[in-house]
């Protein structure tokens, strides 16, 4: 229901109010965590919520990071950190302070009204209740976030075995095959709000795009739906996919030339994040470029009108979604499909999709006989439901 009634409130034209507050595994106030003294912790902190950037501390406790995403980071101890919309970190905990409740803080960043929510640290041989004002943190400050975001490294020594890290396959010693630039906009299509990213704002297809693709259904999308380069123009809609190579190391360039902070998330993949800063990024930003260290992730922030730029290695097959982590900004169009693309048909490079797939969409009588003939499937149509599997 809280879903739906979003929904409608944006297909009406309307943009998301403020939120009313921020929650602390699903608590407003009181959410409790207990610990002994002298022993440490590890705390998992993702920003599950819609459209703002968190900051997060503990009063008079120090957070080591360890761990952001998957990879494992160089251990450097902050006291509060930033953590934006579908990113998630790891830090260490040591429960070193005198015995009594302290007060855990999270607060939203780069909001005009500053929600702040708090849960209690609860010593288990606590001497008493929380007590002092709450922490403060960052509020609006860009650079300390910036900042804070370049001290974030990966750790070369950390992890196991994998495909030679420091030589060839290090990803600053591959030469990127193609740059990819990224700017989002927002304005006004038929009279309703939309966004969107070089000037295409998404509208869904009747087919899901990985079926579409994979029987090669015409008439659903078409490759080069967006351009791989901003284009300046007004915004329009269309069922936005570029297209891209298997096996292809490309770099992406998000420019964020609004007065809000991103968020952007790619499906199906890492990468990693090679640089951010202010202002319009040109080909002489790659000179700030950090090419031995930087951290893997699958969610890269992009500052008001600033830039962040990726590497990846596009080595997992298939139609892949690159969208804001603004719910409502994805929802209203701000996302785009890159379909990496192989003639192979090797089950090397892509599975096949599963037999008890459920079908719909633009699937005819042709593709019925496709399917059983090639395939082997039990297929049948029915009006309600599109084409069903059975085996």
């Amino acid at each position: 229901m809280f879903s739906q009634d979003l929904r409608a409130h944006l297909d009406k034209g309307k943009k998301l109010p403020l939120p009313d507050g921020i929650l602390i595994n699903g608590r407003g106030s009181g959410a409790a965590f207990n610990v002994e003294q002298g022993k440490t912790y590890r705390l998992r902190i993702s920003n599950v919520g819609l459209q703002n950037s968190l900051n997060f501390r503990i009063q008079n406790h120090k957070m080591k990071l360890v761990e952001v995403e998957g990879t494992h980071t160089l251990q450097t101890t902050y006291s509060s950190l930033d953590v934006h919309v579908g990113q998630s970190y790891s830090v260490l905990v040591t429960a070193d302070q005198p015995a009594r409740d302290y007060y855990i803080v999270v607060s939203s960043r780069f909001t005009s009204t500053v929600l702040t929510t708090t849960g209690i640290l609860h010593y288990s041989n606590s001497a008493g209740p929380v007590s002092g004002p709450i922490p403060g943190g960052p509020t609006v400050q860009i650079d300390w976030s910036l900042n804070q975001a370049r001290s974030i490294r990966s750790n070369l020594t950390a992890s196991g075995p994998r495909p030679n890290p420091q030589g060839s396959y290090h990803y600053g010693l591959i030469n990127t095959t193609k740059t990819i630039r990224l700017s989002s906009s927002a304005g006004q299509v038929n009279g309703k709000q939309r966004y969107a990213i070089n000037s295409v704002s998404f509208i869904p297809a009747d087919t899901p795009l990985k079926l579409a693709d994979y029987f090669k259904i015409g008439g659903v999308f078409r490759i080069g739906s967006i351009s791989d380069n901003p284009t300046g123009g007004g915004i329009y809609q269309d069922t936005a996919v570029m297209g891209a190579d298997y096996r292809a190391f490309i770099e992406i360039v998000f420019q964020n030339d609004e007065d809000i902070i991103q968020s952007y998330h790619l499906n199906g993949y890492q990468f990693w994040v090679v640089g951010m800063d202010g202002g319009q990024w040109t080909s002489a930003s790659r000179n700030q470029y950090n090419l031995r260290d930087a951290v893997a992730r699958v969610t890269v922030q992009v500052y008001p009108k600033s830039w962040s730029a990726i590497y990846i290695a596009l080595d997992n097959v298939g139609m892949w979604n690159l969208r804001s982590e603004s719910w409502a900004r994805q929802y209203l169009g701000q996302q785009f499909y890159l379909r990496v693309y192989t003639a192979s048909t090797s089950l090397r490079d892509e599975y096949p999709i599963p037999k008890n797939a459920r079908l719909c969409g633009k699937f005819n009588v042709a593709l019925l006989i496709y399917a059983r003939s090639v395939y082997k499937w039990n297929l049948k149509l029915t009006p309600a439901r599109g084409l069903i599997l059975f085996y």
